[in-house]
């Protein structure tokens, strides 16, 4: 139980880090109208730097959950 928990913590860290590193998806209200296009025919994040980011979080996000009810399954248990 102490290394889920181990576990759990260093996921924790690295979901947190991963998420706050990546840039924000939205410019406000001049980024809607003017930079739809961009966004459509432009910049191709999900090969690069972001893109790497992007499936770590969701990678991590996932393990989180999964993890997390693993452990709650095993206090239910008594372990």
């Amino acid at each position: 139980m102490t290394l889920l928990m181990i576990l759990m913590l260093v996921l924790s860290v690295v979901l947190i880090l991963s998420i706050l590193m990546q840039s924000s998806n939205s410019d406000g209200l001049s980024g809607s109208i003017g930079g739809g296009a961009e966004q459509l025919f432009g910049k191709k994040k999900s090969r690069g730097y972001e893109g790497l980011l992007n499936k770590i979080s969701t990678v991590c996000a996932v393990l989180f959950i999964v993890l997390s009810l693993v452990i709650v399954t095993l206090e239910a248990r008594g372990f």
